[in-house]
């Protein structure tokens, strides 16, 4: 989602070449060392190393090496002489400091408007400090303001019109994520202290915990919620229990993170829905799924009970003072409608991350942020930005893989669970030798990495090397198109096609579009 170039740094951080991985990496996700502890690295669902043991571990790779660039000091790099043109940006969270980060790398000037007290948005106040620790997530927003982007905290914006006049911006950004806490009607009668769990993570990050008590339940089954109930343990309950109306096959929260608060001693009761709250009675009732996994009351009761309730029911978006900007429309639940161009209906004014419909997630956000820069850019041009196409993903079925060794994956040490008492990090990075071991598992599918199988499997001789790092040159005058060297590349880099009419000039090298021809190595 962040649009990563994951084969090209990983295949520089194998040899070595960290800088120049980090370099590579932060040209599209200026926060690599955050996106390496809260990510839930959907890249790798789609690694085909998991067909032959394990996936890369992509964001372990990634985490160590944003961390190395904080230990060196590594500044982001300006591309662009200065535009001469302003962005505002509103919301310092993950998609408003993307955005900053690649509009200020094009040239424009920025500056973010948070209405917190520090920037960061939910990586801040919604994300348990044991997932990321605070210290290190502030090093890289550091290092955007370094660039120059200016981020102003404290500064709540009630109206976007009279600011971008004021500030003289030629744009904005709207990227205010979703923070306010969904609440639901649940008959309640001298209930025991009721919040929901936005509030309950910022307040513990702000040092104001509430006091839950011995006993608490959590409601829903979102990432939130083990946050919230792995929180409340740290708080001394003794007793954190999640109430989800559903299984665990149909619930939002990743499987990794119902694993890891169950280690930690939650407990989660499936298939239930509070009905009444009574005192610290809570009267539930079992429920039952139907054919399309919907979740229907089975008029089975029984009573719990607790000292707090905590509602993680999901968030919506706090965007009542945009509506009085002429064009934008919204969603029911407050998102902010955009185009393809995540322009909303007003001119000038784009929105992005949590902000809108769709996934909600720190990568997420980051993507958006990149691609709302880009779209930006182009409109303050005067010109349509459109995406460069990509090319066809290679399958495992496609790889010939005789080359390669089973490699287990390197696992993060973590903390022991008697020290899960406190809100230290508790997943630790690998180590550099970990770290490159773990880079050179990727199998490089589709992309040439210049094994020489080709060259060593050429009957006509028709293949020379250009050398390390410039990859193959192939003569048409000599390829037969026999089709030995597509039989035998490891990771699916060479593409056979029809010949339309030979070539008077070498068919080309590695990094090139070509025109269909015999052998064609992947761009």
């Amino acid at each position: 989602p962040a649009g990563e170039n994951i084969q090209a740094w990983l295949d520089l951080a194998q040899a070595g070449r960290y800088r120049a991985a980090w370099e590579t990496l932060v040209r599209d996700n200026p926060l690599p060392a955050v996106h390496g502890r809260v990510c839930y690295h959907p890249c790798e669902t789609g690694c085909n190393r998991v067909e032959l043991d394990a996936a890369v571990s992509i964001h372990a790779v990634e985490r160590f090496l944003g961390d190395l660039a904080t230990a060196e000091g590594w500044p982001y790099p300006v591309d662009a002489e200065p535009s001469g043109r302003r962005v505002l940006v509103v919301g310092a969270g993950p998609s408003g400091l993307s955005a900053a980060y690649h509009l200020t790398r094009l040239g424009h000037a920025v500056e973010i408007y948070e209405a917190g007290p520090l920037p960061g948005g939910m990586m801040h106040f919604g994300i348990p400090a044991y997932r990321l620790p605070r210290a290190d997530l502030l090093r890289e927003i550091g290092r955007i303001e370094a660039m120059g982007v200016k981020i102003v905290t404290n500064h709540r914006v009630d109206d976007l019109l009279a600011e971008m006049k004021a500030g003289e911006f030629d744009a904005v950004f709207i990227a205010i994520g979703a923070g306010i806490g969904k609440h639901v009607e649940i008959p309640a009668r001298d209930a025991v202290r009721v919040l929901d769990a936005v509030s309950l993570l910022h307040n513990v990050t702000t040092g104001e915990a509430p006091l839950l008590g011995r006993r608490v339940v959590v409601y829903g089954g979102g990432n939130t919620a083990m946050d919230a109930a792995r929180t409340a343990k740290r708080l001394g309950a003794d007793e954190a229990l999640i109430v989800y109306r559903r299984d665990r096959a149909h619930m939002p929260a990743h499987a990794f993170e119902a694993d890891e608060a169950i280690e930690e001693g939650v407990k989660i009761k499936w298939l239930t829905s509070i009905k009444e709250i009574i005192g610290p009675e809570l009267t539930v009732e079992a429920m039952e799924l139907d054919a399309g996994g919907r979740p229907r009351p089975t008029g089975r009761f029984e009573t719990l009970h607790a000292d707090a309730i905590v509602l993680a029911l999901g968030q919506d978006t706090d965007s009542g003072f945009l509506r009085q900007v002429p064009g934008i429309e919204f969603t029911t639940n407050g998102s902010i409608e955009v185009g393809p161009d995540m322009m909303t209906g007003h001119p000038g004014v784009f929105a992005g991350g949590d902000t809108v419909p769709g996934v909600r997630s720190v990568t997420t956000a980051v993507g958006h942020g990149k691609q709302a820069a880009r779209y930006i850019d182009a409109w303050l041009q005067g010109v349509r930005y459109a995406q460069s196409p990509k090319h066809p993903p290679v399958s495992f079925d496609m790889l010939d893989l005789p080359v390669f060794l089973e490699a287990a994956r390197k696992a993060e040490p973590q903390l022991p669970l008697t020290a899960r008492v406190t809100f230290d990090e508790v997943v630790q990075g690998l180590s550099e030798l970990e770290a490159r071991f773990e880079a050179g598992r990727c199998l490089s599918c589709g992309n040439c990495f210049e094994c020489d199988s080709c060259l060593a499997a050429c009957p006509e001789q028709a293949i020379t090397s250009l050398g390390d790092g410039h990859g193959y040159r192939v003569e048409a005058d000599l390829c037969t198109g026999c089709g030995i060297c597509f039989e035998q590349c490891p990771c699916h880099a060479i593409e056979m096609s029809p010949e339309a009419e030979p070539p008077a000039t070498p068919l080309g090298t590695f990094g090139e579009p070509l025109a269909p021809h015999r052998f064609q190595l992947r761009e």
